[in-house]
């Protein structure tokens, strides 16, 4: 048998990850804070939260109503299949000394490409990124960064402006080495701009301060969202708007909402002056009793990860 030199002659694919992702993956991906919700990823609270005696070791302002946690969570699981024709998946398993495994945008930042699956910062969440990473695993979802070595990165420090612009935040719950590893695997597919947000003494994370709302329309806390961050937004033509209240700010969760679709929001219950002002803006706002929830001192923004917008 004559032997053909062109037989050994392979070569590389050279088709971008995210144009092969629904072929050999599923339909996942997300660029965007605003785009149409279709689908997600979720922790409805389980044993974990149950016999809580001591609620500041967790964190939590006060122990959850188990019960009511849990109805209130179905609830807003059912606004998200009904008013966005989202798919909701979830995290079928979890530590039983991890309540606040519920909060799942801290375990997973969603881009184009697949998941950046979180570090958590404080002792008392270490190890939870294991279970959002089985659940993606089952999915099918790709893991494109796993937080590692000294770094530290929870998903709600990081959100979507554009295709290409992320904003970072650093601070108590994201170190430099955690921004170092987020910012390289995202500068890989085609992240332009990081634009770095210094998170103030005594917030946690991005989504309590500001929060997109459309493509061209974005609201903030003004008082400690960076003069840098704003100009950001207004240079690529982004309306922002001022919370007008500290108060829905910080005891309400007021800016911590989920987006279903351009200008559709969902709020927490009890925060009528952000309403009126999202409101004056043509945006459509369905309110939902999360006050249970919220005493893990989260809201809907945080425990929601986002795996697919269109």
């Amino acid at each position: 048998m004559e032997y053909d030199e062109k037989e050994e002659r392979w070569f590389a694919v050279e088709t971008p990850f995210e144009q092969e992702m629904t072929d050999y993956w599923g339909d996942w991906g997300v660029a965007s804070e605003c785009g149409n919700l279709d689908a997600v990823l979720l922790r409805r609270p389980g044993a974990e939260i149950e016999n809580m005696t001591d609620p500041a070791r967790w964190r939590w302002k006060e122990a959850m109503n188990p019960d009511a946690a849990r109805a209130e969570h179905d609830e807003v699981a059912r606004i998200y299949r009904e008013e966005a024709g989202a798919d909701v998946h979830y995290v079928r398993e979890m530590r039983r000394d991890r309540p606040n495994g519920l909060f799942m945008r801290d375990l997973v930042f969603m881009t184009p490409e697949g998941a950046v699956l979180g570090r958590p910062a404080i002792a008392c969440r270490r190890g939870e990124e294991r279970y959002a990473a089985a659940a993606l695993a089952e999915l099918g979802v790709p893991i494109v960064r796993t937080v590692t070595g000294t770094g530290t990165f929870e998903g709600a420090c990081a959100m979507w402006v554009d295709r290409e612009t992320v904003i970072l935040g650093t601070g108590v719950r994201c170190n430099t080495e955690g921004a170092r590893q987020v910012e390289e695997v995202l500068h890989g597919m085609g992240v332009n701009e990081v634009v770095p947000f210094q998170i103030p003494y005594g917030h946690a994370h991005v989504d309590g301060l500001m929060n997109m709302v459309d493509h061209d329309l974005a609201i903030i806390f003004p008082w400690q969202t960076p003069y840098d961050v704003w100009q950001v937004l207004v240079d690529r033509g982004i309306k922002v708007i001022e919370a007008p209240s500290i108060s829905e700010v910080k005891e309400g969760s007021a800016i911590n909402i989920v987006v279903l679709g351009p200008r559709k929001v969902l709020m927490a219950e009890g925060n009528p002056r952000t309403r009126d002002v999202l409101e004056r803006e043509g945006v459509q706002v369905i309110e939902v009793d999360v006050s249970e929830l919220r005493k893990g001192w989260g809201s809907l923004h945080c425990m929601t990860a986002f795996l697919r917008r269109s």
